[in-house]
Formats: C-alpha cells, structure tokens, sequence
C-alpha cells in the first residue's frame, strides 16, 4: 500500500487511519450499547488484514478506555502498528512536567514505549503556555518517546506560531488534525490547507464522512435519525438532508461509475487533496471493510471538479 509521510520527514503512514472515538464512547457513541470489545478487537484485526495500520486515538475518548482497549490489541498482533493519539490541554495542566506526565500514562494505557504522533487536542491551553507545552513535545522527541509532534483545531496563525516553537528547537510540526468533508470546506477559504501546504504540515481530517452524512444512508424520504448526540444535530432534519442530496445524488452517480459506495467515494476526494489523511472512525468490521475500498483507486480529475463544484454550491 502506498504511504504518505507525515509532515516533512515524519513516520511514513497509511493514506486512510482508523478513528478510535467510539471506542470506549459511551456519552456520544453509547459504547456497550449493541457494541463492544469483541466488536472493536474484531474491527481492530480486520484494520490490519486489509493493510491499514495507523490508529488515531486520544487520552479523553472513553476517558482514556480507547487507548487501553488500542494497546490489549496491539500486544495481541506481531504487525507493526502505528498510533497517534492526543494531549488534553486541561485548567490544571500548567508545566511542562504535566505535559510529560500525561504522554506517560498514555503510553502505559497504550502499552507502548513511543507513540508516533503525538498532538495536543485543543489550542487553548488555560494556564499553560504554548512555548512551554510545545517545547516539552520537543523535547519528548529528543528523548524518543513521540516520533513526531502535531496539533488538533488550530487555526492558520496559531499553527504558524506553533510551527516556529518546534522549528526553534530543531523539531518540525508534522500535523493539524481538523474537520474536513465535502460538507465541511472551511480549512479551504480560513488559510488552514494553505498555511499547512506552505508549512510541509500534513492534514488529518476527521469528520471525514460528515458523521454519517457523507455515507447516503440519511435521505429526506427516510426516516432512519442516528443515535446519540447526532439526533439533536440540525444536518440530520428532513431540511438539512434536503440540502445536501445533490452532493449524495453525485457521489451515488460516482460510486456507480466506480462500483464504490457514496462513503468510499467521499474519502477517495479527500485523499486526491494530496498531504490529505482522513480519518475514519469505525466500530465494526463491516466498517473497516467499507472505508477500505476507499483506497486502490482514484476518481478523474473531472470527478474531482464535479465534486468541488456541487460541494461548494451546498453551502
């Protein structure tokens, strides 16, 4: 399988990573409410035998559950694995002993000696300054425990400013890791994609599939709502899929045109971006299955012109 470097000379990685969210979820996701371990392992191998290894994670989904469950799996297969998971910058995290602390009980969850991505969750940090947490990052690379350090919801400047902190210290910031969808171009008109294409910062998209939206199993005439938080969000109304069935009409054309789904498609334009990672958050293997088939192909450059097209006159 191709790969894709993360940042300037960062791991080389899989062009799809599995989102570990739900893992452990129970608030957004109902974890323990028709799935759980045994699904999530099941998911997990299946990952690996289609030849995805990268794993993107975070100390606070499930309250640190989603790593300890990563890490029972990883020590039960022989294949390299490779994980990325986040710091919380919380109120009552405010030296850069806290910072390390936390890589460390992540790496204890995770059952792992070095992470390969390691990003802070949020920029705003209460009482801990940016120099402070991301020159400790650094120098948690020196030391070898992360391999290489990114950021999660910053914005063009404040991803600039993080960049400068590392290049001080001889450290590259790999990754920004943002919302990014047919359904959701902001990183495009804000100066997020072009700041991190001038930076040599790779994109880790989540929300890669809209939460569902993108996968064209909401449509207006039926009357299937998703559970958890997702039944209050307005995109899930009758107006909102309403809204976006052009872009669903399309992808369908498209899937046909490739024998793909609505879902493979969708990723498909994202990885095209180029520098463009989605993420993909799964709870079972049919779901490992189907956002695999995302790769191994690629739409046309007209393709990709009628998605930009149709995507851009939704919003």
């Amino acid at each position: 399988m191709e790969t894709i470097t993360l940042g300037k000379n960062g791991p080389a990685v899989t062009p799809l990573c599995i989102g570990t969210w739900a893992w452990g979820d129970k608030l957004f996701w109902n974890y323990g409410n028709g799935y759980g371990q045994e699904q999530l392992q099941a998911a997990f191998t299946a990952a690996l035998e289609v030849g995805i290894t990268f794993f993107d994670t975070a100390e606070v989904y499930g309250l640190g559950l989603s790593e300890q469950l990563l890490g029972q799996f990883i020590k039960q297969t022989q294949q390299p694995v490779q994980i990325a998971t986040k710091f919380g910058p919380l109120p009552w995290r405010f030296s850069g002993q806290s910072v390390s602390d936390a890589l460390t009980h992540s790496l204890t969850r995770l059952q792992l000696e070095r992470v390969e991505l390691y990003q802070v969750h949020w920029p705003f940090a209460f009482f801990l300054s940016q120099e402070t947490l991301l020159n400790t990052l650094a120098h948690e690379v020196k030391e070898g425990r992360i391999a290489a350090v990114g950021v999660s919801n910053y914005s063009a400047d404040q991803m600039r400013e993080a960049h400068q902190i590392l290049a001080a210290k001889g450290v590259p910031l790999a990754v920004n890791q943002v919302p990014y969808s047919l359904l959701n171009r902001q990183i495009e008109s804000n100066g997020i994609l072009a700041t991190a294409s001038e930076l040599d910062v790779t994109i880790l998209a989540y929300s890669p599939l809209a939460q569902g939206l993108l996968t064209g199993k909401y449509t207006p005439e039926t009357a299937d709502i998703p559970s958890g938080a997702r039944k209050i969000d307005p995109r899930f109304s009758k107006e909102g899929l309403q809204k976006i069935a052009p872009v669903i009409s399309l992808l369908r054309s498209l899937g046909e045109k490739f024998d793909r789904t609505p879902a493979q498609v969708a990723l498909n334009w994202l990885i095209a971006q180029g520098n463009v990672i989605p993420i993909a958050g799964v709870k079972t293997v049919a779901q490992v299955r189907q956002n695999a088939g995302a790769l191994g192909w690629k739409l046309s450059d007209d393709d990709i012109q009628e998605l930009d097209k149709v995507s851009r006159l939704e919003k």
